[in-house]
This record gives structure tokens, C-alpha cells and sequence, in this order.
């Protein structure tokens, strides 16, 4: 139906007037899928756009309906891509299909291309950037893979990762109650929960714009193993975001300037999604700052200088995790929202740690537990490395609960990695 009524439209739009019927309108055309109202001219736009990824022919026939002797329409703009005879509809193309030679409602609708309006927030359509001097409105009308999916199919796809988007998705089965950590800490994860909850009623409502940036950006840091990354997906669970953490060795690169063009498609694309962006082990990208001794210092430096910019701009929920603090750069400390230690368990930590990794059904004694969380200081991703070893040698065992020695054994593997001196219990 709404190629028909688009057929129809720009038939009614290219016949001469007498001609003419009365005209369709494509208000809130696609409303319901992108949450918002659509005017009649937003409507056509994106309609027109989404023409090449569904009906190819679909300009050629109208225009062989037009003329059937053969004919052509340069007005209407449009170009054919290298490895495509389809016509590909420009920014010429919807300006002559809304507003023919009225010079003033073209700059009306060129505004709608402009980095103000939703469809350049969003990520929802722009015009392909032209050279230097060619007319702006010549390029092509881009639309993204997730838009173009989500137009046609009402349903959010997730990117993949690539190149193009190099970030992963990160979940968890967990929940919150397998987060052992401090009092401090679960009051310093609470703040970020009222942010997220509250984040627009605090914008708009309450009209804090011009005094606080759009985002949230926090930093974890602490020992390995100690809730960091959980944190982060537990948040993403809890208020249905996702959650993806950013490759750094596929984003930081030797060639001046490329780091920032990986980190822009990251950012360009988490825009308005209520995402929620992890750096994790976030020392390469966010480190200190060196001083200026070569060129390849102030490169590096205006990498900060832009992550800077970018990261203040984003107005989602921003994540950075570090093994040390001191490890990242002033200028970003002093920008952070909030800044939370995750410390190693203490010894009733440890034994709730050990509570909860313990599987399910599996017969293991308390007291044992209790005793191996006073005498061995283990992280929380440690005492699960460690239940998961002594589980699988009861397995090979045939046995139906988890021994002191296979316990001891797999303790002793964590310290190994560690290097760390290992006393068996008596």
C-alpha cells in the first residue's frame, strides 16, 4: 500500500497540473514504528529513501508510465550507482516531488537534511556528503541498514560487529544479588540507576539542560575479577539496555586520525539508542596524556582532546573500567560523574562469593566454605574459576558433591596463575 500511494503521489506530482488530483498525504507515515509524529514532508522523504532496498524499478516504471515513447525527467535528480542500473533517488529528488520551483519551501525542506533536525540526531537519514563546490543536495538519500530493517519490519536489529561497528554486545545470566561488593559501592551503582530512570524528567521537566551535559560517564576501576563488567551488564538488564563493550584493539590505531574516525562510527551509531557504551581495560584510549616531544605526542594528545569532546557530548551512559585509577588521565577524571572503587572481597564477601558459585544441587560444606573464604583471598571471578575446576574433577569422579582436596586444587590453579604462594589448609 504505501508504494502504491507514493506511486500515486509523485505521478499526481509530475502530470501537468489540470491533471492533477487531490493530493495524498503521508503524514505520520511510519509514526508508529520510529515513536514519534511524522509530517507529510518527512513522510514522502523517508518513503522515497526507502524505495531502492525495496522496489529497484520502481522510478523507472513510473517514468515509463509518463512517458511510454521514452522519455526522461531531469528534475528529478537521482544518479546510478556503479554496480547498480537502478535509479537512486537524491536530494534533488525530494525537493522537486515536494516543492517543484518554489524556492521557498526547497529551503524549508533542506532544512529537514540539516544537523538539527531528528533525522541527523537520530541517525535516521542523511544526504550523501558531496565534494567541495557540488551541490550539497546531489547526493544520495542514506539510509542506515538498522533504519532501512526497522521501516520495513517494525523491529530493531542489532549491529553487527565489524570494521564498521567494532563493539560487542555483553549480557548476563546473573543477577544483582550475585554482586558482592561494599555498602559504598551498591550506594555509588544506585546514583547511576536514578540517573538513567530519571535522566529526561531531570533534562526537560525540570529544565537542567544548560547546567548538566546529556550523559552520564562513570568510571570502575579496581582489581580484576572484582564486579567491574558485571556492574555494566546488570545495569543493562535491569533497565532493558544493551550493553556493548568497545573492541580497543580493533579502534586504536598507529595512523594519525583513525582512532577517531572507529570511535566516531561507534558513537554515531549509539546515538539516541539507549545504549549503554563499556571501555573496558580503558587505560590505551583514555591514559595519560604525554608532553609534547614529537609530532606523534600532539597527535596523541588531540586524540584525548577529541575523546574529551565526544565522550561529553553522548548522551547516553558511559562506562570505563581500569585496574588503576591513576592510570587514566586528569582531564577525564575531572569529568566523570562518578568514580567507583571495586575492592578485593573481604573475608564475609568471600564467603557469600563462595555461597553463590557453589552449583546448584551439589552438596559442599559451609563450614568448608567459610574456611577457605578466611584463608584465601580470591576475587569473585576467581572463586568461580575455581568451583568450576573442582566441579569438573567430581564429574570425571562420578561424585555428587564437591571435596575439600578438589576444592584445594582449584584454588591452587588461581594462585599458579598469580605466581602466588599456595599453603594447603590443614
Amino acid at each position: 500500500m504505501l508504494f502504491k500511494n507514493l506511486k500515486s503521489f509523485i505521478i499526481n506530482q509530475l502530470v501537468k497540473e489540470e491533471l492533477q488530483s487531490e493530493q495524498l498525504t503521508f503524514q505520520n507515515t511510519f509514526s508508529e514504528v520510529l515513536g514519534k509524529e511524522t509530517t507529510h514532508e518527512e513522510g514522502v522523504i523517508l518513503s522515497i529513501a526507502l524505495v531502492p532496498h525495496v522496489y529497484p524499478s520502481f522510478f523507472e516504471e513510473i517514468i515509463k508510465e509518463i512517458f511510454p515513447q521514452g522519455g526522461d525527467f531531469t528534475e528529478l535528480g537521482g544518479v546510478k550507482a556503479e554496480n547498480s542500473r537502478s535509479f537512486f533517488p537524491t536530494g534533488q529528488t525530494v525537493l522537486y516531488l515536494l516543492a517543484k520551483n518554489n524556492i521557498n519551501y526547497r529551503l524549508q525542506i533542506q532544512q529537514l537534511f540539516s544537523p538539527e533536525h531528528w533525522f541527523y540526531k537520530e541517525n535516521v537519514l542523511s544526504v550523501e556528503e558531496m565534494k567541495e563546490g557540488d551541490p550539497i543536495m546531489d547526493g544520495r538519500l542514506l539510509l542506515s541498514k538498522e533504519m532501512v530493517h526497522l521501516l520495513c519490519y517494525g523491529e530493531t536489529i542489532k549491529p553487527k560487529f565489524g570494521a564498521n561497528f567494532p563493539a560487542k554486545e555483553v549480557t548476563t545470566l546473573m543477577r544483582w544479588d550475585d554482586l558482592i561488593v561494599n555498602e559504598t559501592v551498591l550506594s555509588q551503582i544506585n546514583q547511576i540507576k536514578l540517573w538513567i530512570k530519571h535522566q529526561k524528567t531531570l533534562l526537560e521537566e525540570w529544565n537542567m539542560k544548560k547546567q548538566v551535559l546529556p550523559g552520564y560517564r562513570t568510571l570502575f576501576y579496581g582489581p580484576s575479577g572484582t564486579g567491574k563488567t558485571l556492574t555494566a551488564t546488570l545495569l543493562g538488564l535491569e533497565f532493558n539496555r544493551p550493553v556493548y563493550r568497545i573492541d580497543l584493539s580493533q579502534v586504536v590505531s598507529k595512523f594519525i586520525g583513525e582512532t577517531e574516525q572507529n570511535l566516531e562510527k561507534i558513537f554515531n551509531q549509539a546515538e539516541h539508542k539507549n545504549w549503554i557504551l563499556l571501555f573496558d581495560e580503558a587505560d590505551a584510549l583514555f591514559g595519560k596524556r604525554t608532553s609534547t616531544k614529537s609530532s606523534n605526542d600532539r597527535y596523541a594528545n588531540q586524540e584525548v582532546s577529541y575523546l574529551l569532546q565526544r565522550v561529553e557530548n553522548f548522551n547516553g551512559l558511559v562506562i570505563l573500567t581500569s585496574n588503576f585509577k591513576n592510570n587514566i588521565d586528569d582531564a577525564f577524571l575531572r569529568r566523570f560523574n562518578s568514580i567507583i572503587k571495586f575492592s578485593k572481597p573481604n573475608t564475609e564477601e568471600r564467603f557469600k562469593l563462595w555461597q553463590n558459585a557453589k552449583p546448584k544441587n551439589i552438596q559442599i560444606d559451609e563450614e568448608l566454605l567459610y574456611q577457605l573464604a578466611s584463608n584465601y583471598e580470591l576475587t569473585g571471578a576467581q572463586i568461580v574459576s575455581a568451583v568450576m575446576h573442582a566441579s569438573l574433577l567430581a564429574i570425571e569422579q562420578s561424585q555428587k558433591f564437591l571435596s575439600k582436596d578438589n576444592l584445594l586444587l582449584g584454588i591452587k590453579e588461581e594462585f599458579n596463575k598469580e605466581e602466588r604462594q599456595f599453603a594447603t589448609l590443614q
